[in-house]
């Protein structure tokens, strides 16, 4: 029976939200086209580059040099391989979804056991310091400061989300881990993995460009997917309902009750939220905590792409979902806790914060004006390198 209601739920969701595309057609187009354009514009050519490198660095054997080297320090604090330095790293410098999607590759090679694949995907999933200190502080808030308050307080909460799911599995008796990385001379590994992966550059390279550019496919089909849902939900006064209840919710937590709708849009598209947010005549501290709560949680859009990414291997997707209310609820606490020391308080951190945000910032701008082009040559490049490859298989 519990099957049998799902699939009922499921197929009222699609006819529901076919009616809703009938029934708005302008609406629903506007809102695709705003989904496309941010797709094209700012994530395909910023998350591409990583793509391609992290897949180039994965066939030259760097990243299980790296493991050896980051082995210390990884398990004892998080207990995955230090392998997971890599995803984390590559993660936060990319922003999301680059931290799950590295996490399920390391599954598919057997790198790493399933649980580990999951605490590593719980805490490597973040938004990048561009997103952080360009668009958000400078770009809505206008305000470098802010930037460095919202960085501490997410990255912070990463890391406590990441120790914390340390204990995640625990409780499963004869855990199994992934393949040990040898104690050898980590250079000789480098060396012996390249020669085990055995593709010629060419190869690697064409490899990379055509399973990073299917990858940001997905990731753009989500976008403007969630756009769309979210617009629909706005011009049937559904978010306005849900908003409503939230209003009575947000003074009991010291809130401004005029952040829930925002708060609610952001629940779904985390950029349009908080831009929604940094437009609401609400104290600035109120604005920071839902502000934090929205770019840890990452919005249903994020988790959306994550969903997609993890079902292609083992990795469930409930603990990371876990992890994204624990990460937002102490990303909001840390904001609190941080505000009079790091933005009040902290004199020095204006002249640190706005050359730093605003040279974010400008990369962002920089990387509006050439993402259009980047994204063109890329796609040609993908489609003449996919074409290449089904002519010589029908061959």
């Amino acid at each position: 029976m519990g099957a049998l209601m799902k699939s009922v739920l499921l197929a009222f969701l699609a006819i529901v939200l076919a009616l809703g595309l009938i029934l708005f057609p302008e609406e629903a187009f506007q809102a695709s086209l705003k989904g496309l354009d941010t797709w094209w514009r700012v994530v395909f050519p910023s998350l591409l580059p990583f793509f391609i490198i992290s897949e180039l660095l994965i066939g030259f054997g760097v990243v299980h040099f790296l493991g050896i080297l980051l082995e210390p320090l990884m398990r004892p604090l998080f207990r995955v391989p230090g392998i997971g330095g890599f995803v984390w790293a590559m993660g936060m410098a990319s922003g999301n979804p680059a931290g799950p999607k590295l996490a399920a590759r390391m599954r598919e090679e057997r790198a790493i056991s399933r649980m580990e694949a999951e605490r590593l995907a719980a805490f490597t999933s973040s938004a990048n310091p561009l997103f952080i200190f360009g668009a958000v502080a400078v770009g809505f808030f206008h305000n470098p400061r802010l930037g460095v308050l919202l960085a501490a307080a997410h990255y912070g909460a990463n890391i406590a989300v990441g120790l914390i799911m340390r204990y995640y599995g625990t409780w499963e008796k004869g855990e199994k881990k992934g393949r040990p990385l040898p104690a050898k001379n980590p250079f000789r590994f480098l060396h012996e993995k390249r020669i085990e992966d055995g593709r010629p550059l060419g190869r690697l390279l064409g490899d990379a460009v055509v399973q990073s550019v299917q990858t940001l496919l997905m990731i753009g089909g989500f976008i403007i997917f969630f756009s769309v849902i979210n617009r629909l939900l706005t011009v049937t006064h559904i978010s306005g309902w849900a908003a409503k209840i939230a209003g009575t919710v947000f003074p009991l937590l010291s809130l401004d009750e005029d952040l829930s709708e925002p708060f609610i849009s952001g629940l779904f598209e985390m950029t349009i939220g908080i831009q929604g947010i940094s437009e609401k005549a609400a104290p600035l501290l109120d604005q920071a905590v839902v502000a934090s709560f929205l770019l840890a949680f990452g919005g249903f859009s994020i988790q959306a792409q994550v969903s997609s990414i993890l079902a292609r291997s083992d990795i469930r997707f409930l603990p990371f979902f876990c992890a994204r209310l624990l990460q937002g609820i102490l990303a909001s606490w840390l904001t609190v806790l941080l505000w009079r020391p790091v933005y009040e308080e902290a004199s020095a951190i204006p002249a640190v914060a706005r050359p730093f945000a605003e040279e974010q910032a400008r990369w962002g701008h920089f990387l509006s004006e050439i993402g259009p082009p980047v994204t063109i040559i890329a796609l040609s490049v993908y489609t003449f390198v996919f074409l290449k490859r089904s002519v010589r298989t029908n061959d």
